[in-house]
Order: structure tokens, then C-alpha cells, then sequence
């Protein structure tokens, strides 16, 4: 694979990297998305009726069952070579941040540490009205599982359409974006605010951006760099020019 030689030499001295992740990172692992059409049972419906305060107020018996649904699907899943790329990567730099949109946890599985989870995690469970964390529970056949402190209903610890980012998170994702070298934008569309402003946010303030994509996003003409094409294949080409086995 052909990378251009004055990115290899640029990752090479730097020592503050922030990187955000989205779905097309986890696709490679072969989790659906959002944006895919919903397969079998879950074809009738809108992914707004399955992840949104409003869905789950009208019927929180079908959000529970679908995200029950998904905890199967990502425990079947395995991290892919862009995540360990990234691991290793974490491993070579100095000060390194991974930021995410994904639930799935795969970047942990990985190998990662240093880990911002902007939309939660989707095999950790809290209350919806007190929010103290499930860490186990009763499945009911009929309802919704509650809390052991107040009897609320749980609910999976994601982000839903028209919830708030975790404030200390995105708090530490602006932090990162805001003083690192250089940016990665791996596999997101660049539309999902304000996650999408962050790789602007570190060019304004002189970074380095570098996206990875299989398709344009309205980043790519901002970046540094645009390196077409799956995450899984370019990242791990990526740390093995950067930092070749002699180097190591």
C-alpha cells in the first residue's frame, strides 16, 4: 500500500495524537449500523422508535428486547486489525487519545486504554430514572427489568437520538482535539455533531489532520491527508511504516 512518505515522517516525531472512531470502523468487525436497514423482527421499524427517549417512554419493552438484541450481536464480534492498529499505536505514542462514537467496545478489547466513549456502552445497563448502574439483572419475559435502588426501569448506558454526550467525555475529546499534533478521522461521516467538529477544531488549532474513509466526507477537504479505503487494511500498513520492525 502506498502511503505518502511525508505523513510516515510526520507521525514519526510527533507526540500528541487524538483519534476519533465511528461506525465504519466497527463494520469491519461485521456490526451493523444505524444507517443499515434493520433485518427480520426489526425491519418494521425506525431506528428513532428503537433509540430514543421518546421510543422507549412509548414501548420500553421493544427498545429493551432490540438492545438486548444487539449485546448478543457485539459479544459475537472481535476487533479488527484497525483496532489493534490503534492499540499499537497508543502503545508508540506519547500522549494518545481514542475517541469514539461506537458502543461496541471492541477498541477496549483491542488493547486500548486511553479511551473516550462518547456514546456510551451498550453492554452497560443503568437506571433511567436514578441512573445508578445494573451491574446485573432479572430478565422478565413480560416487562422491563428495574432498578434495585428505586424500581425504575433500566435502560442501556448508550447516547439515544436527542440525548446529551457524557459532559466530562466530550469535555476531554474537545481537550485532546484542541492540543494534539496530529487527527485522525476513522471511519464516521463527519455529519454526527459536535463530534464532527472535532477534527476542525484540532486544524484550527495548527494539527495535523489525516482522515480514513472508505468514502468523501465534508471533512476530507480539510484534511491533511485522505487515505481512501478500509481502516483495517490502511492502519495497520500505516504503523508498520511508521514504525518499522528495526525501529521498534
Amino acid at each position: 500500500m502506498d502511503l505518502p512518505v511525508s505523513l510516515i515522517l510526520a507521525l514519526r516525531q510527533v507526540e500528541r495524537v487524538a483519534v476519533l472512531t465511528g461506525a465504519g470502523v466497527s463494520q469491519e468487525s461485521g456490526l451493523r449500523t444505524f444507517r443499515d436497514p434493520q433485518v427480520g423482527l426489526w425491519a418494521q421499524y425506525r431506528p428513532e422508535e428503537l433509540a430514543s427517549p421518546e421510543g422507549f417512554a412509548r414501548n420500553p419493552k421493544l427498545v429493551w428486547d432490540w438492545y438486548a438484541w444487539r449485546r448478543e450481536a457485539v459479544k459475537g464480534a472481535r476487533p479488527n486489525p484497525g483496532h489493534y492498529a490503534l492499540a499499537e499505536m497508543e502503545r508508540r505514542i506519547a500522549h494518545f487519545t481514542l475517541i469514539t462514537q461506537n458502543v461496541d467496545g471492541l477498541h477496549r478489547m483491542a488493547g486500548s486504554q486511553k479511551v473516550l466513549e462518547l456514546h456510551g456502552n451498550i453492554q452497560r445497563v443503568r437506571c433511567s430514572a436514578c441512573g445508578h448502574p445494573a451491574e446485573t439483572w432479572e430478565n422478565d419475559l413480560e416487562g422491563v427489568p428495574r432498578c434495585e435502588r428505586c424500581g425504575g426501569l433500566l435502560r442501556p448506558d448508550v447516547v439515544w437520538f436527542g440525548e446529551a454526550l457524557p459532559r466530562a467525555e466530550l469535555e476531554a475529546a474537545v481537550e485532546a482535539a484542541r492540543t494534539c499534533q496530529a487527527f485522525f478521522s476513522i471511519g464516521t461521516s463527519g455529519i454526527v455533531q459536535p463530534a464532527a467538529s472535532l477534527p476542525f477544531a484540532a486544524r484550527n488549532n495548527g494539527a495535523m489532520v489525516v482522515e480514513i474513509n472508505l468514502e468523501p466526507t465534508p471533512l476530507t477537504g480539510k484534511a491533511h491527508f485522505f487515505l481512501q479505503g478500509k481502516s483495517g487494511e490502511i492502519l495497520p500498513a500505516l504503523v508498520r511504516a511508521v514504525w518499522p520492525a528495526e525501529r521498534a
